[in-house]
């Protein structure tokens, strides 16, 4: 046998020790590194300017979708720019109707208008506090506190029901409501804007460089959030509330070497994939813990250690922290050195179970994460060490694409959006003077917000004289005009929506062809594999000097979203409930508007054929990415059949469905169709 082909078993993986020669044996690790930082970028977090990009889109969406009353901040995985497999998503909205305050370090003003509560430290637990109501005018706040010795207290308990929907939809996690639809986490809370006490000596402490005094300062100044959750067990439990560094803790990262990036990357696949993995494990750790090992060992060592050629030791120093804290149950807050988060959690028989496993991990050094699939082929990978730039482009482009964080981020801005009216003008004066990295990402959302507000004007024929009617027209044009910009077909194909909603179906024909002569093999749209054909046109050079944005314009093909109780919804759409919030993958809709606009000019041979074209873009999923849109294209072909009056088509496509999908959420409509045919 071939020396080369001899393999070293190592549990379940394989490891060809001939390619150590291949790359030099005596100096290894710093190749070795090098190629594992390269992985690292090219298939699990994208390079040093994918992380950029995402965090200027994560910036610019917190910014449009804020208001005056309320604080957007994307965070958990997907606001640290680390969407791997299992990666959540999270959304803090910071209630700026109240305003909390520490004593010791108060010097904001007055104002009569709002809540005021002040942050009580005495007799609670490292890191919780409690909100003692100081003065509000507004009777309904003390329905939401509990009277302790004399003081009201707002109670965390009580805050949190406030969100919580009476239908199922949500349920309490922890300090968080989870969203089941949009599988999201939302966490409410409160925001005081000057540093406390008890995290002073994090201000003070001596570091070697890491964080920079800027970074710090800039923590400091944004101040700490308070989440509604109390200490487990704890006699004040329902009263009391957890400090929250989440976005000193966000800055932190974003000051990050890329190399500490990849290092936290790696902890988190240790934990997903090799410690959750055993079920006696499961749940003992979590990702704070080892964020707050990096941001220990980011301040104990030089910065010039967290270079690329070096991420293999990096991540063994990390692994080597992680342990030790097991074995000693101590893993110390990172502001609130006093707060042990190990303290009555890593103990006894679980403490001995969790070393039984990161002994057995740590004994195949560095290469434990190869026991996570996704880093198994990492050997495989240096067969080929070039580094096309086309693929890692094509690569970053996939991931954006894919991410269902992505996804549920850009789905909730969207409703976020519709709220914000009296942000534009502050929004156009931004997209004028920002430079142009970033002016794109607030074109693009600028463009998303004028297609849900076209969609809230009235364009009813019995309100107001023809000159009314002719205005509001006007306005909806000119709204949907600008809404073309952020993708390839979408926005033409609205405006083919109000041309039909306005009887102009002549128009709205002549607007559906031009929309898909755009709906090609090549265009990207989300939730899909990329093809081949989409990897040699994005290899293409002209792509790869364009930013996402711009690229987006030409080469994306979003869904078409009518919220609810859109003015631009065709009333044909409008029987399985204009309450309801609809998502048409554009291709299907296209074909699906083209057919309605021939049935009313009594053109059934044309009508007939755009329903077989429709029911064949539904069956081949073509452009058609989500569970969704996939619902969304089949809805429309039968009851396209339905209007046509052929119930027999109507029902073996909606069958096919049902079958297609059977989990309830996406097939309810479908079936309501079936019961008409």
């Amino acid at each position: 046998m071939h020396n080369f082909l001899y393999k070293v078993v190592l549990k379940d993986y394989y490891v060809y020790p001939e390619i150590f020669k291949i790359v030099g044996l005596d100096d290894v690790t710093p190749k070795l590194s090098i190629l594992l930082y390269r992985y690292m970028c090219q298939n699990i977090v994208g390079s040093e300017d994918h992380v950029k990009r995402i965090r200027l889109m994560n910036a610019v969406r917190d910014d449009i979708a804020s208001n005056k009353k309320c604080i957007f901040i994307t965070s958990g995985s997907f606001g640290e720019v680390l969407d791997m497999r299992g990666s959540d998503l999270d959304i803090m909205f910071v209630d700026s109707t109240a305003q909390v305050y520490d004593h010791e370090h108060s010097s904001l003003k007055f104002n009569p208008n709002i809540p005021h509560f002040s942050i009580e430290k005495d007799d609670v637990k490292a890191g919780f506090t409690h909100l003692r109501l100081e003065y509000s005018k507004d009777p309904n706040v003390y329905k939401y506190c509990e009277k302790y010795k004399g003081y009201y207290y707002l109670s965390s308990a009580l805050f949190k029901l406030l969100y919580l929907v009476n239908d199922k939809s949500t349920k309490l996690h922890g300090p968080c409501i989870f969203f089941k639809k949009d599988d999201i986490d939302c966490a409410f809370c409160f925001h005081c804007k000057t540093w406390l006490s008890s995290a002073e000596e994090w201000i003070t402490r001596p570091n070697n460089s890491w964080p920079s005094d800027d970074v710090k300062q800039s923590i400091v100044k944004h101040g700490v959030l308070f989440v509604p959750i109390g200490v487990k067990e704890s006699p004040k439990e329902d009263i009391e509330w957890r400090m929250s560094f989440s976005v000193g803790e966000k800055l932190l990262i974003h000051s990050f070497t890329h190399t500490q990036l990849l290092c936290y990357a790696l902890l988190k696949i240790v934990l997903k994939d090799l410690i959750d993995s055993c079920s006696e494990c499961k749940n003992l750790l979590c990702s704070y813990f080892m964020k707050t090992i990096m941001f220990w060992l980011s301040e104990e060592h030089p910065q010039s250690i967290w270079e690329p050629d070096n991420i293999i030791p990096c991540f063994v120093l990390c692994f080597n922290r992680l342990i030790y804290c097991v074995e000693h149950s101590v893993c110390v807050h990172y502001f609130i050195p006093e707060s042990n988060m190990f303290e009555n959690k890593i103990e006894g028989r679980d403490r001995e179970i969790l070393l039984k496993k990161l002994y057995s991990l740590h004994s195949y050094g560095w290469r434990c994460i190869l026991f996570s699939d996704q880093i198994s082929n990492f050997y495989v990978s240096m067969l080929n060490v070039q580094n096309k730039t086309h693929r890692v482009h094509f690569n970053e482009i996939a991931k954006i694409l894919t991410s269902k964080s992505f996804l549920i981020a850009h789905h909730s801005y969207n409703f976020r959006i519709r709220e914000l009216e009296y942000m534009k003008k502050r929004t156009i004066q931004q997209v004028l003077c920002v430079k142009s990295s970033i002016k794109h990402i607030y074109k693009n959302y600028i463009s998303m917000w004028y297609k849900m507000h076209s969609q809230e004007i009235t364009l009813d024929s019995r309100i107001g004289d023809n000159r009314y009617r002719y205005k509001q027209y006007k306005s909806c044009l000119g709204s949907l005009l600008k809404n073309v910009y952020h993708d390839a077909v979408s926005g033409w194909l609205m405006i083919a929506s109000l041309f039909y909603k306005t009887k102009q179906y002549r128009n709205a024909l002549d607007i559906i062809k031009y929309s898909l002569s755009k709906c090609t093999h090549e265009k990207l749209f989300r939730c899909r594999t990329l093809s081949d054909i989409q990897y040699k046109t994005l290899k293409l050079q002209s792509f790869q000097k364009q930013s996402f944005e711009s690229m987006q314009k030409v080469m994306f093909i979003d869904t078409v979203l009518f919220p609810k109780n859109s003015t631009l919804l065709p009333d044909e759409l409008q029987m399985v409930g204009s309450n309801d919030t609809h998502y048409f993958p554009s291709t299907a809709y296209a074909y699906f508007l083209n057919f309605l606009c021939d049935h009313h000019l009594n053109n059934f041979t044309q009508c007939n054929d755009s329903l077989q074209v429709l029911e064949l873009v539904a069956k081949e999923l073509y452009l058609i990415g989500d569970n969704c849109s996939i619902t969304g294209a089949f809805t429309m072909c039968g009851y396209g059949y339905l209007l046509f009056g052929n119930k027999k088509y109507a029902r073996h496509v909606l069958l096919y469905c049902v079958e297609k999908l059977p989990a309830k959420p996406y097939n309810n409509t479908a079936k309501t169709l079936l019961a008409m045919c």
